[in-house]
């Protein structure tokens, strides 16, 4: 007779978001409460980069819409709250975001993959990201440089390779990346990106 352990705590996102508080870093995937645990320079350095280059893309194009690193939680449903790396939600959907959290699926997110929790980005939080209406899924690995990058196709979110080494965004307006720069080891400067951009 096989004897089962006790049963997992389901949290809801009521509950999760009600214990979630600043400074805390954490996700509620399929009912259970994930902690973040602290990044390597390396990801953190590909967040900040691609973070800053996207910010200044928005100034510089006005092309308006909100931008997020990791502070703001994203509800997807009852049993899925989100702290995405970077976020993106277009210029419509910012009269739907609450002050406590975001009640609606970003249209781009990006997760830098870490050895702990990257089989959570790639799995149940891709699912759920697709299920919820993402548009564009961008996972960046910072050690094996293994980055994917997926775009909606009806109801799913499907994987493209770079176009002559660019990555186009299909929802935020002109941007796009060379992959090349998506080396944490050997980040170009911002200001020549930009310009190879425009």
């Amino acid at each position: 007779m096989t004897m089962l352990g006790p049963p997992v705590r389901l949290w809801t996102d009521r509950e999760f978001m009600g214990w979630l508080a600043p400074g805390i870093h954490a996700d509620l995937i399929d009912g259970e409460r994930n902690m973040h645990s602290p990044v390597s320079l390396a990801h953190a350095r590909l967040v900040n980069f691609l973070e800053y280059l996207l910010r200044r893309w928005m100034e510089h194009t006005g092309c308006g819409g909100e931008l997020f690193q990791e502070v703001v939680a994203v509800r997807l449903s009852q049993r899925n709250v989100f702290l995405p790396d970077l976020c993106w939600f277009a210029p419509e959907q910012i009269p739907l975001l609450l002050p406590s959290h975001a009640p609606v699926a970003p249209r781009w997110v990006c997760e830098v993959l870490s050895p702990r929790t990257g089989d959570r980005d790639l799995g149940p939080k891709f699912s759920a990201y697709e299920e919820h209406g993402v548009l564009e899924y961008w996972t960046l690995d910072p050690v094996s440089l293994a980055h994917r990058f997926h775009f909606r196709n009806g109801d799913y979110l499907e994987a493209e390779d770079p176009v002559d080494g660019w990555v186009h965004s299909r929802v935020i307006p002109g941007f796009k990346v060379r992959v090349e720069w998506l080396d944490p080891a050997n980040l170009p400067a911002p200001a020549d990106c930009l310009a190879a951009i425009a």
